[in-house]
């Protein structure tokens, strides 16, 4: 394996730790690293757009269910895992951008709906384009064989850690 950053960083914690497991250390640092690099690169992308990481997660959140592209404030908020009122905070933000509307659902007038306007849907197109660029290029830095056993692998760990929360919970 070629040297990386990570390895110096693990030589100097080996000499100073006892029983210190290298293999450990490094895949937890060089995931930090690229989860990172990542969040790096999301922000410099919204950056263009003037928008913030908070606006795009509401956005792709209405995106994601479709057309209309709506959802209650409550689903939202369970989504992005913030309280009602918190999230109201951020829907009044999107609306004064013009990329959310409110309305009152019209089966159930009780019941309000955010919806993705076309500003709104114009500008997360925009962002999912110049982030899923950012996000292929890592990838495709690695052979395509490498790439579906990286998901393998990934995939397998980040089970492991939901098995690990339920546990914790219990």
């Amino acid at each position: 394996m070629k040297e990386d950053f990570v390895t110096w960083h693990v030589d100097q914690w080996e000499r100073e730790i006892p029983g210190f497991d290298r293999r450990v250390e490094g895949i937890a640092v060089r995931l930090q690293s690229l989860g990172q690099y990542l969040d790096r690169s999301r922000d410099a992308v919204l950056a263009k757009y003037d928008m913030q990481w908070w606006e795009f997660k509401t956005l792709h959140l209405l995106r994601r269910n479709g057309t209309p592209y709506q959802a209650t404030p409550g689903e939202l908020a369970k989504h992005l895992s913030m309280s009602p009122a918190a999230l109201t905070n951020r829907l009044d933000a999107l609306e004064r951008r013009k990329y959310v509307e409110r309305h009152h659902d019209r089966d159930d007038r009780r019941k309000v709906l955010a919806r993705l306007t076309p500003a709104g849907l114009d500008i997360w197109q925009r962002g999912i384009g110049d982030i899923q660029d950012v996000e292929q290029s890592l990838v495709r830095a690695l052979p395509e064989s490498d790439q579906e056993q990286l998901e393998t692998l990934l995939s397998a760990l980040l089970r492991a850690t939901e098995g690990m929360k339920e546990s914790s919970c219990d």
